[in-house]
């Protein structure tokens, strides 16, 4: 089974990739997904995340109001750390059950889409790293857009990841994604190629 790690930076596009993929026949196995499952009201994760956190970081339903918990996170390293602690190691075993049911489901390909791929550690689930680069102007401006944020909040969000410039360095494959999207799509369309031609 060929193992892709998929991450980038925040709004760097690297949803809008992994659905590519996935048009391509990749299966994908999303970390961000797995972390709304985890987190979902009374799940473990919500349980300790609560405990920690108290209940005025939820709505009236019960979930978890993730700008108000991100905003704690992204002024307190220590905060961030607790988080981390409660999330990864969950995350981590639904994500290794996913591969060995893919494995013994006969799964050719698979995508890990995890955003913090690098940060974690978990690189070497992967047999090869794509990175999804974009300039940090574009970054800031399309992360302000999509969650109408001042630009001190983006920052504060993109400095509590990894350089993405650090990242593509690391990377076995970087898709540029600093024009339109067709641009990135026969991008991915061409290394999707080259990766399936070194694995057969």
């Amino acid at each position: 089974m060929r193992v892709i790690g998929l991450t980038g930076g925040i709004a760097s596009g690297k949803s809008t990739v992994s659905k590519m993929l996935a048009e391509l026949g990749a299966t994908i196995i999303d970390a961000d997904q797995i972390v709304h499952a985890i987190m979902e009201p009374h799940q473990p994760a919500w349980c300790e995340i609560i405990k920690h956190f108290g209940r005025e970081i939820l709505y009236p339903n019960d979930t978890i109001d993730r700008n108000a918990l991100g905003n704690i996170i992204f002024q307190d390293k220590s905060a961030k750390k607790l988080l981390e602690s409660i999330i990864h190691p969950l995350v981590k075993q639904v994500i290794a059950e996913q591969m060995e049911s893919l494995a013994e489901m006969g799964c050719k390909s698979v995508v890990l889409d995890v955003p913090l791929l690098y940060e974690v550690g978990w690189q070497d689930i992967a047999d090869e790293i794509w990175v999804v680069y974009v300039d940090p102007n574009i970054q800031i401006k399309r992360l302000m857009a999509r969650n109408d944020l001042s630009y001190d909040e983006a920052m504060a969000r993109i400095r509590s990841q990894m350089d993405l410039a650090e990242k593509a360095k690391l990377a076995d494959v970087i898709i540029d994604n600093n024009t339109d999207i067709h641009t990135t799509r026969r991008q991915v369309l061409m290394k999707w190629k080259e990766a399936a031609a070194k694995a057969y």
